[in-house]
């Protein structure tokens, strides 16, 4: 849909129509451009926004002659774009508990709104939890799911079985709950500890729930290598879900992790259109780095000696009996990873051994490669940058159709502060494996139609003016992995909600953003 001289008209027409002759109507802020992607388009075009009361009220050529406004950001050749939507990220935890938090790591990207509670995680208690950030402010809007894991370990802990069918019946409960409080859908990491531990028929069960009330089904698959059911095994347990429980299906940081698995994208990608062609909703999002984030815990260590409490597992690390066959799937855990020089510590916490490969702490510690890991994982574990993805495979993936922009967001890896403009600066503004207004329609349009954000992702009269102005020369991530932590450049105003967030390139002290429920708009 383009925006055409007759939309402009009309949208004049219904903004004026109540001014009296002569008599300048007032609006909070108008923007004025000469390269606007509005997202219903894919071809730029220069004109003015008008944004009153948090809303866009005309989108069009010229500026009309009787408005005027309270702000005026003349954006000259600078991009103007809806504000990006970014669906996987752990930005909660900056501001749970209280936490006042701006959010400024994302709106230096650009990002106007995140999901949280991926990977099955977060509290259960969606409406307190939104009740929460609306009270104490939020730099960003914020969507959330309900975790599966959250919700298992709240009906049955940590533990390695099936559910009783009361189990399940205390389980459908909660995920009723947080639907009818406003979450996304239903979100799993049945890689992670106890999620990994659910069979598919546990989760088509809760996901029937999460569809009655109009939800999605979110996961980060079983295996993304060769784990246990492999990549393919994985995206048809995906498909299967959606099938089954007549749901959207979406898949998290979609990726084809370790060399076992190099080259697969290709068969994933048909697999997926094949399901999208019989009418199963099927998309997924990817962050654009080729080291995923995780522990070294995480990496390396078989999800059935997880079980339990840390004091359980780590005792099953310490007890000789178990150790050798522990020690035999973790080295072919770290083969499948790419071995001991693929993995870099990069958590902050761990000053003695951050920014050094696994590979250069054994010969520190003059031990092999499998017990310097468990000596870092006895001692509290660290977080690592785990470089295991193929430059064709990730290219493969960002030019899927369904694909959308993501971050997964964590501490000690440099996607949580920088993944949008590495995306635009790298594989948009120099290797050109898309084009600016894919960028913009992967960050933000499809991100809102595909989870039925149906007043945002585009610039158009009547949606919430979320808007995102940058400049196309020094949008650039500044953060790295052994620097994490470093805002990014470029973004020279941001609005979330109509008011200003950025101001020339500075980040205000603003609490802009609202609380976002599914099927619905704000609350």
């Amino acid at each position: 849909m383009r925006i055409n001289k007759l939309t402009s008209i009309i949208a004049s027409v219904i903004l004026l129509a109540g001014c009296t002759k002569g008599t300048p109507q007032s609006i909070d802020t108008i923007i004025i451009g000469e390269v606007i992607y509005s997202g219903a388009s894919e071809t730029p075009f220069s004109g003015v926004i008008g944004i009153d009361k948090g809303n866009i009220v005309f989108v069009q050529k010229h500026l009309p002659t009787d408005i005027k406004a309270k702000k005026t950001i003349n954006a000259q050749d600078f991009i103007i774009a809806p504000g990006f939507i970014d669906p996987h990220t752990h930005a909660c935890n900056d501001f749970k508990g209280g936490l006042t938090n701006l959010n400024a790591n994302y709106l230096t990207q650009g990002v106007s709104t995140v999901f949280c509670n991926v990977d099955g995680g977060g509290d259960v208690n969606v409406a307190g939890t939104l009740q929460d950030y609306q009270q104490q402010g939020i730099g960003t809007n914020v969507g959330l799911y309900v975790g599966h894991g959250s919700v298992r370990k709240a009906v049955m802990g940590r533990v390695n079985r099936a559910p009783s069918n009361s189990e399940l019946e205390q389980m459908r409960e909660l995920v009723k709950e947080a639907m009818n409080a406003g979450a996304l859908g239903l979100s799993t990491g049945l890689y992670y500890v106890p999620g990994n531990y659910a069979t598919t028929e546990e989760v088509i069960e809760l996901a029937k729930v999460a569809a009655e009330h109009g939800g999605v089904y979110d996961s980060h698959i079983r295996d993304e290598s060769s784990y246990s059911i492999g990549l393919i095994g994985a995206i048809e347990e995906v498909i299967t879900i959606g099938e089954e429980a007549r749901l959207p299906v979406h898949i998290a940081h979609i990726k084809a992790l370790g060399t076992d698995v190099w080259g697969e994208s290709e068969q994933v990608i048909k697999l997926i259109d094949n399901a999208r062609a019989r009418g199963i909703k099927v998309s997924a999002d990817q962050y654009p780095w080729r080291a995923s984030g995780t522990s070294v815990a995480g990496s390396l260590v078989p999800r059935e000696v997880l079980a339990g409490s840390k004091e359980e597992y780590l005792a099953r690390l310490q007890d000789a009996s178990q150790w050798p066959t522990i020690r035999t799937a973790m080295l072919e855990n770290l083969r499948r990873r790419g071995g001991a020089d693929s993995l870099l510590i990069s958590d902050p916490t761990r000053p003695d051994i951050r920014g050094k490969t696994l590979a250069q702490i054994a010969e520190d510690w003059q031990l092999d490669a499998i017990d310097a890991a468990k000596k870092i994982i006895i001692s509290g574990n660290a977080r690592v940058a785990s470089f295991n993805m193929s430059e064709d495979d990730i290219k493969a993936y960002m030019q899927a159709p369904w694909v959308m922009t993501s971050s997964d967001g964590s501490p000690g890896h440099p996607r949580k502060y920088a993944s949008f403009p590495k995306k635009y600066h790298e594989y948009v503004y120099q290797k050109k494996w898309l084009n600016l207004a894919e960028f913009i329609h992967k960050s933000s349009t499809l991100t809102a139609e595909t989870f039925g954000l149906t007043n945002r992702g585009k610039l158009v009269v009547g949606n919430v003016a979320d808007i995102v102005i940058f400049d196309k020369e020094k949008f650039a991530a500044n953060a790295d992995y052994l620097n994490p932590e470093k805002l990014s450049s470029g973004v020279q105003w941001m609005l979330i909600n109509g008011q200003l967030a950025i101001d020339n390139g500075k980040v205000l002290n603003v609490l802009a953003g609202q609380t976002i429920r599914q099927n619905q708009s704000l609350r």
